[in-house]
């Protein structure tokens, strides 16, 4: 959990115990009136549970503060908006390899996966050294404890779901992506005949966004969905989880307007032999 997200939670649970004080309430008292039990008032107060929209309410009534349900439920509003923001300041403070072993967590609970990438290759498609690549430049962006190894190692464990009869995966990725270059040519080239290698494979699907084809929506942004529970928005400062209705629904068809512009099996081989073509290996 965010360390905003809790001390957050912490405000607002401070505020409820106010209430409850001003009120002359002890703890039992309040929870007899809104019907749970002494500790998860407790809980509540100290910031060990996140309050439900109907928990604020009752809380109001119960210590006669119905004016106030407007202000608790605005807090619990920014409480939410909190736990969808996550920093990359906070979450990468010590390291690569604490936000890869939540990518393995995710993938292992997950049985479709689709994503787009603008600019690089999947990181479930990443050879090691590609990978090595992207986490150190990373680590240099950020002035963080370059944990690259570790980060690398755990990438890898995560490739292991794309061996999983049970999973699925459905990639886009602009062709852009098989050009930008922030590693050595070989290392590009390594990468490209994995990629290369991976089109038409059973349960893993990659379609290439060619230069110049028409699309019915431009790709703005990278993302990933998660079965239909979660969307991962990748910013430079943060990333965005998504769970809400509306977001799941507004990506799924974002990808699906921009997988009917994509190039799949032999023809996405060919974008991809191409941009290997172009490597100068001398």
């Amino acid at each position: 959990m965010s360390t905003d997200y809790q001390t957050a939670r912490e405000a607002l649970g401070a505020r409820l115990r106010e209430l409850r004080t001003e009120a002359g309430l002890e703890g039992k008292g309040l929870a007899d009136r809104i019907g749970c039990q002494p500790s998860k008032v407790s809980r509540l107060q100290n910031g060990k549970q996140t309050p439900t929209a109907t928990d604020l309410t009752a809380w109001a009534r119960a210590c006669d503060r119905p004016d106030v349900e407007a202000e608790l439920q605005g807090l619990r509003a920014g409480l939410e908006m909190k736990q969808r923001h996550r920093s990359w300041r906070r979450q990468l403070a010590g390291g690569h390899r604490g936000r890869q072993e939540i990518a393995v967590r995710q993938t292992e609970a997950t049985k479709t996966i689709r994503g787009l990438e603008v600019s690089r290759v999947p990181g479930l498609f990443q050879t090691p050294e590609y990978a090595r690549v992207i986490f150190d430049s990373n680590a240099e962006f950020r002035g963080i404890a370059p944990t690259t190894e570790a980060a690398v190692e755990a990438r890898m464990r995560r490739q292991e779901a794309l061996y999983d009869p049970s999973k699925s995966f459905r990639f886009l990725l602009c062709e852009a992506a098989l050009y930008h270059r922030s590693c050595p040519a070989e290392v590009m080239a390594e990468q490209l005949d994995r990629l290369y290698n991976l089109v038409g494979r059973h349960r893993v699907e990659v379609g290439v966004l060619p230069f110049g084809t028409q699309l019915r929506r431009t790709a703005p942004h990278a993302f990933w969905i998660y079965d239909r529970r979660l969307v991962i928005v990748e910013t430079i400062s943060e990333e965005l989880w998504l769970t809400g209705d509306e977001d799941l629904q507004l990506y799924e068809r974002a990808w699906d307007w921009l997988a009917e512009s994509a190039e799949y099996g032999a023809p996405a081989r060919r974008l991809i032999g191409r941009a290997r073509a172009c490597l100068d290996l001398s």
